[in-house]
């Protein structure tokens, strides 16, 4: 209980084990913020509402998911098991939450979106109101349907990051990922850099703001811009070779989605807090430098 006799916020992180799960557990940990972590499997509803019980949260931060090892193309071959987790549990521990009062806030995704007619690279990004347009992976597929029914429940918050990227060379971060590719693409898109949003979605939470966002830095930034960077700041010596769409096609079983993201709704959010998130570009240099701070290599 607080001073005042209201409860004070209890935080539950779904998906314990993951990597941006274990970014928002240290974060709210330093913040000194009472959080539980879990592994209890999204679609087991009877599971589900006795850690809801026993835990009795105010805030749930859903993280669980299932996204494929080592890449989405898992779920090409895994649809079954992809609908369960990412359309049956996640609903199912949105519907659990809102029956409990719980606040919830979902890690979902923007890559339900790719570029078009409409919204070609240089153009105007995508709003939270557009439908999704991107059916090239089974992934975002499952991402895209499970949105258009979450979003109406009243307790929701739903944050679409793309292409995470925290401040050290973990495995699940997009630049380790593409610097480790023999080729990459070269086009533009956004991306979520977790040390400038992270603490944002712990603020909308504490808010229960509810709806969808699109949860990226403003901007859109190219593979070659972001290796460009990396090679200035981390790595001197680096080099990559570029390859076309159809050609990647050639390599993978499932397609990537490429696009902008319209971050205004979320910009226009942050000012009742007098906050603000960095430029993607800027908040690229930032991310670099602060890992070559940690001597990051």
């Amino acid at each position: 209980m607080t001073a005042n006799g209201t409860r004070s916020n209890v935080f539950l992180v779904w998906g314990g084990n993951g990597w941006v799960a274990g970014h928002l557990e240290t974060m709210l940990k330093s913040q000194g913020k009472q959080v539980f972590t879990t592994t209890v499997r999204m679609e087991d509803r009877e599971s589900v509402k006795a850690e809801l019980d026993r835990i009795k949260p105010t805030h749930v931060l859903n993280c669980a998911g299932c996204t494929g090892r080592p890449n989405v193309d898992w779920c090409e071959d895994h649809k079954e098991e992809t609908i369960r987790s990412n359309v049956i549990g996640t609903l199912n521990l949105t519907d659990c939450c809102q029956l409990a009062g719980i606040h919830c806030t979902v890690f979902a995704t923007g890559c339900i979106y790719h570029y078009d007619d409409t919204h070609p690279i240089g153009g105007p990004g995508f709003k939270e109101t557009d439908p999704s347009n991107f059916r090239g992976s089974f992934y975002s597929e499952t991402k895209g349907h499970v949105e258009e029914i979450i979003k109406h429940y009243a307790n929701c918050l739903v944050l679409r990051l793309r292409m995470p990227v925290s401040d050290d060379l973990h495995p699940r971060n997009f630049v380790t990922k593409i610097s480790k590719y023999e080729r990459v693409v070269d086009i533009p898109n956004s991306n979520t850099i977790l040390t400038d949003l992270l603490p944002v979605s712990i603020l909308m939470a504490e808010h229960k703001d509810t709806g969808v966002y699109n949860f990226t830095n403003p901007g859109a930034i190219s593979h070659n811009e972001v290796l460009t960077l990396f090679k200035e700041i981390i790595r001197p010596g680096f080099t990559w070779k570029n390859f076309t769409v159809e050609e990647q096609a050639k390599v993978i079983k499932a397609g990537r989605s490429n696009c902008l993201l319209d971050t205004r709704k979320l910009e226009k959010k942050l000012e009742e807090y007098n906050c603000t998130v960095p430029e993607i570009h800027e908040a690229y240099r930032r991310c670099f430098e602060r890992m070559k701070a940690a001597g990051v290599e």
